[in-house]
């Protein structure tokens, strides 16, 4: 007889590397209500992922003329990072990772060293697009990086090791 709790449920598009994802990323209006702030206590800061364009991973298949199957490749290989978002909790990766022809490639090496340092893909999503005003060339870390200067990025990054 099988016991009903030990049934494989997983559909055979989804990849054991997702599990790494699934709870990363939530921002104030995924929470469950009781989670949400109670009344009279101060009201959460809005998430600054929720300003960024994010495309699944069909949109992005799509976009860069991949099948969904290559496009898990690139998040295995981590030549790009996405989390789970939104109400159905669908993988999603930032637009802004993207040029017309693909993924930047400083990335991959830069999300290499974030997650050797410790950092899960909602961090180094955060990481990669909060505001540092010392950075040359923009911003963000996402905006150096596209002015050309991916290695002042990376010695930061570096620095998060330490």
């Amino acid at each position: 007889m099988t016991d009903a709790s030990s049934t494989d449920e997983s559909s055979p598009d989804e990849s054991s590397t997702d599990d790494r994802r699934v709870d990363q990323g939530a921002s104030s209006q995924d929470r469950a209500p009781a989670e949400a702030a109670a009344p009279g206590s101060p009201v959460p800061a809005p998430d600054p992922l929720d300003e960024l364009e994010w495309l699944t991973l069909p949109d992005l298949a799509e976009r860069l003329g991949l099948r969904l199957t290559q496009v898990r490749r690139l998040l295995d290989d981590r030549v790009l990072v996405g989390i789970r978002r939104g109400e159905r909790r669908v993988l999603s990766v930032p637009a802004d990772f993207l040029d017309d022809e693909g993924p930047l490639p400083a990335l991959a090496g830069t999300f290499t060293v974030l997650a050797d340092s410790g950092l899960d893909d909602a961090e180094i999503i955060a990481w990669m697009t909060a505001r540092d005003e010392t950075l040359p060339g923009g911003p963000t870390p996402l905006a150096a990086i596209r002015a050309g200067h991916k290695t002042e990025v990376r010695r930061r990054a570096m620095e998060e090791a330490l």
